[in-house]
């Protein structure tokens, strides 16, 4: 009786170990794998995060976590030359700071790695005086001080092509003065630092000032005389959200996009920004 008691109690201890061995690698390894990913933590690299921008990462944040169970966080940039090398080191996950003139020029010359996975927003240059109150009240010879950097350059030009003030040469991606070919009111172009283009304003008829400039330098609607309209050459001036070139099909990067690409975040663009920044991610350029 002693011996049959025993075999029945090693029985079913043995029955028991089967049943917790199996739960552990049904459910286990499963919900360990599930949690890891619940947890995963993806740092996005920004420049100069200001609280409106802070803002806005908080709210995709919150959305990210509850959607997809993504923590999002962000490293703050000082300049425009870090991110993309911390994105390629492994320091940051993603980056959203540059649009696509600016991340075509930085692969050019650091051997590419960086690909866009999804747009964020334009924000719309202004022509600018505190001279004239409109565009048609500036006198033939007037000056027009606009950025000396490559990029920047060629943007202040074709806002000044679409006001109706130049013609460019067709074909050129990045454009030059010596891309002017028609400039009937015999315009004198000026070429300054992009950080001086509004702190020079009172010596020149106009300029045309970048938004990270135009704050500083006390520049409002009150003296815009022409916005920079979206249409097709506003493409490469469209801000995006980019990974490494390896990674930029990775499925929890594309739900960043996502939690990012939403109504309430277009909505928080018109309580920040009204008209200064659009979303891009469903702009039709014509």
């Amino acid at each position: 009786m002693r011996n049959r008691r025993r075999k029945t109690t090693i029985i079913w201890s043995i029955i028991a170990a089967i049943i917790v061995v199996a739960g552990w690698f049904s459910f286990g390894p499963g919900l360990s794998s599930n949690n890891q990913t619940k947890n995963k933590i993806v740092t996005v690299g920004v420049v100069g995060e200001s609280k409106q921008e802070a803002a806005i990462w908080r709210s995709v944040a919150k959305t990210a976590k509850e959607k997809y169970g993504i923590i999002i966080k962000t490293k703050n940039f000082t300049d425009y030359n870090q991110p993309n090398k911390a994105l390629k080191s492994g320091d940051v996950d993603l980056n959203a700071f540059q649009h696509y003139a600016f991340l075509k020029s930085w692969n050019s010359a650091n051997g590419g790695g960086v690909s866009a996975i999804g747009r964020t927003y334009i924000a719309p240059i202004r022509l600018y005086s505190r001279k004239y109150h409109k565009l048609s009240e500036l006198p033939d010879g007037a000056t027009i001080a606009i950025p000396n950097d490559a990029t920047n350059e060629s943007r202040a030009l074709l806002v000044l092509k679409n006001a109706g003030l130049i013609k460019l040469r067709k074909g050129e991606k990045l454009v030059t003065v010596a891309d002017i070919t028609s400039n009937p009111n015999n315009l004198k172009i000026k070429e300054v630092a992009t950080e001086q283009t509004g702190r020079v304003l009172s010596s020149v008829d106009a300029a045309v000032v970048n938004n990270d400039y135009a704050g500083p330098a006390g520049l409002t609607d009150k003296q815009t005389i022409y916005i920079e309209p979206v249409n097709k050459d506003s493409q490469q001036w469209i801000n995006i959200i980019c990974s490494t070139t390896n990674n930029k099909n990775k499925k929890i990067y594309q739900d960043v996009v996502r939690a990012y690409q939403t109504a309430q975040t277009k909505k928080l663009y018109q309580k920040y920004y009204g008209r200064s920044q659009i979303a891009a991610w469903d702009v039709k350029l014509k």
